[in-house]
């Protein structure tokens, strides 16, 4: 569609301030971005639609309008709602560089704007579509309780026959249709996940079309501009937190306007998911707060009094939380110039996240700050319970990762790591910078380890396992070597299984009799194992030395 007409629509509220011999400029898409530097989500042909958030003084206009310009942006639209007016400076700035300006009145939602836009482009090809984006409108300017993600896959199963779900990059439900049939389990979203960041990895273009138990589905990335598959800078920047639409049916012999639609359909779920961004800005805030008050040694009455703040708006109800937890993340591309704060940000709020929970919302209530290139999470923990081993109940960092690794490690490939630290809970503004310092500790610990998405706990500062990640390499390799490779030699000979009987009867502390029990042999046929491990290594297994050895050596191979 063209300019001409987006200024011919008396409801969206637009009013030309400059531009007036590019009004027959096609328009190809729209975007919505408050970001300085939006240009990772552009792909030329835009409509942009902005609030002014960005604009801190005259000076930031010219660099704004000058990457708009690079990126092949069609026009730009400022909103009134913000500063009233739009600035003088823009004005000027967009008129320097020839491109179209208009101003968006404080009555017309940026939404409206949006699907229309849908609407018109996709034209005619839409028909179907074009019922789904009308109802989807009416239901955003209902007011919350209007719906959500939820309603336009109800939308898309009433008026295309297609059931579909929107899962976050770990693999977690964010909505799935209401309507009949069977549901997609967290086994199967995990896989989904795992498919999509795959494909997207090695720079497949998308629909991704995945087999899973016999059922086809066809993976449509959820991008902030909700358009046609584009290929940013480097898909890195955003592979871990784009959202992703996974529609039970094969896309392969579409038609390409029936893929437009779907498109379409990203685009209105991507305006769902800026709303949920736009709520969790007032808790990075606060987290970033109290993580430069610790960092800077404030005193702790100042840190108790942030942390009062914050408690009510993360645990709503509670007037306060008892006990406090650190969680420190880290993600490292290897050869790539990328800022990975905020990557470590926005997949920690997702890690955080209970995987069995549903839904966008849930993460809404975990704060998390990033600072250089790792991201720092305030989790309030309305109680803390004591396990009968004395141990303390809470976030723990295994469980953290247990659901998501697996898709996590594909979005990773061969380039990037994860790593995770935790800290133990405090109880007040005085333990917060040691809990910080023990959950980066911790995160060291994991980033010491191999494999691409590790963490560590606090539980494990305090044991051998604080220093065997710090033992260089090639001294680790010639110390397992030297006790392990003659066992593994002699099991590959004779599949004797020493080295399983070795860790077995380490983990029964030299019991012979529970020993014997768990690998279900005959005592006599476990000392005669146990001898042979003795002689190929000229260890005596009864002296503690040489248990600790055995022990430390299967702990760093």
């Amino acid at each position: 569609m063209r300019l001409r007409a987006l200024l011919d629509t008396d409801a969206l509220g637009l009013k030309l301030l400059g531009g007036e011999d590019e009004l027959d400029r096609t328009v190809r898409g729209v975007m919505t971005t408050d970001l300085r530097d939006p240009s990772r989500y552009l792909s030329g042909g835009e409509l942009v639609l902005t609030g002014l958030a960005w604009r801190r003084d005259a000076a930031d206009s010219e660099p704004f309008v000058r990457i708009l310009v690079h990126e092949g942006v069609t026009a730009l639209a400022a909103g009134e709602a913000e500063l009233g007016d739009v600035p003088d400076d823009l004005v000027e700035a967009c008129a320097r560089h020839r491109l179209p300006l208009f101003a968006v009145h404080e009555s017309v939602a940026f939404a409206t704007i949006t699907e229309h836009v849908v609407r018109q482009v996709s034209g005619e090809r839409a028909g179907d579509l074009a019922a789904v984006v009308d109802r989807h409108r009416r239901m955003m300017t209902s007011g919350p309780a209007g719906g959500g993600p939820d309603v336009v896959l109800d939308l898309l199963g009433s008026d295309l026959d297609l059931r579909a779900w929107v899962l976050s990059p770990t693999g977690r439900l964010i909505a799935g249709p209401k309507t009949s049939g069977p549901a997609l389990t967290a086994e199967s979203c995990a896989l989904l996940a795992a498919e999509h960041l795959t494909a997207t990895r090695t720079g497949r273009r998308a629909p991704h079309r995945v087999l899973l138990g016999g059922t086809t589905y066809s993976l449509f990335p959820v991008r902030s501009t909700g358009r046609a598959p584009q290929t940013a800078r480097d898909a890195r920047e955003s592979v871990l937190s784009d959202w992703l639409l996974a529609v039970e049916a094969d896309a392969g012999d579409w038609a390409e306007e029936r893929l437009d639609l779907l498109y379409g359909v990203t685009q209105l779920i991507a305006v769902e998911r800026d709303r949920r961004d736009a709520a969790r800005t007032v808790r990075r805030r606060l987290a970033q707060e109290i993580l430069e008050l610790v960092q800077a040694g404030a005193a702790p009455a100042e840190i108790a009094a942030r942390l009062r703040v914050a408690a009510p708006v993360l645990l709503p109800g509670l007037g306060a939380a008892p006990h406090w937890q650190v969680v420190v993340a880290r993600v490292d591309w290897e050869g790539a110039e990328i800022e990975e704060g905020p990557v470590a940000q926005a997949l920690l709020e997702e890690i955080l996240v209970d995987p069995l929970s549903a839904g966008p919302e849930p993460s809404d209530r975990i704060a998390v700050a990033h600072t250089g290139d790792e991201a720092v999470a305030l989790v309030p923990l309305p109680a803390v319970s004591t396990e009968h081993d004395g141990s303390e109940t809470g976030v723990l960092a295994d469980a953290l990762l247990e659901s998501v690794r697996d898709p996590l490690t594909a979005g990773l490939d061969d380039d990037g790591r994860l790593t995770l630290g935790v800290s133990a809970a405090v109880h007040s503004a005085e333990g917060l910078r040691g809990a910080l310092e023990e959950a980066r500790h911790a995160r060291r610990v994991a980033a010491a380890r191999p494999g691409r998405v590790c963490a560590a706990g606090h539980q494990e500062l305090a044991s051998h396992v604080l220093l065997l990640p710090f033992v260089p390499d090639d001294v680790r390799r010639a110390f397992t070597a030297r006790l392990l490779d003659p066992l593994r030699d002699y099991d590959r000979r004779h599949r004797a299984e020493l080295i399983p009987t070795l860790e077995a009867f380490l983990d029964c502390d030299g019991s012979w009799t529970r020993c014997a029990g768990r690998l279900h042999l005959h005592v006599n046929t476990l000392r005669y194992r146990v001898g042979r491990i003795e002689q190929l290594t000229s260890r005596d297994l009864s002296r503690l030395e040489d248990k600790l050895d055995f022990f430390l050596a299967l702990r760093m191979s």
